[in-house]
């Protein structure tokens, strides 16, 4: 099982900072399977795709990614949930551990900062599934 790779979702509604993630986790350990640019999007691609991580913003339109959150772990309790901020404020953080979030990425981030959450999280879903 180790050699799985781990599918992920990237939800942002910044093309910008969808194109950076994609760029970050492109190689042998990840495989992008989807984006969305809003929440309700990205509550019917996770539930489309299956992905193992969803990595998700807070701030969107349409559905913000606390709401989303919990839409996602209903469907899919097995699914990390990373979110993704640049308001990292207590009550966000506190809403979001509540709803399920597997962790956190504050912006602006750096490719090894994600790299290191996601890899975190890696292992957890591998020990898991193996």
């Amino acid at each position: 099982m180790a050699g799985k790779r781990i599918s992920i979702l990237i939800v942002d509604d910044n093309d910008i900072m969808r194109t950076v993630l994609r760029g970050i986790v492109r190689g042998d350990d990840y495989e992008v399977v989807g984006e969305a640019r809003n929440g309700i999007l990205a509550v019917e691609l996770a539930q489309r795709l299956k992905p193992d991580i969803v990595c998700l913003d807070v701030l969107m339109p349409e559905k913000n990614g606390l709401e989303a959150l919990c839409e996602i772990k209903a469907a899919r309790p097995e699914t990390v949930v990373i979110m993704i901020t640049g308001n990292a404020d207590p009550g966000t953080v506190q809403e979001a551990i509540v709803g399920g979030a597997g962790g956190f990425i504050v912006k602006p981030f750096n490719a090894a900062r994600v790299l290191d959450t996601l890899d975190k999280v890696a292992a957890r879903i591998r020990q898991k599934s193996g």
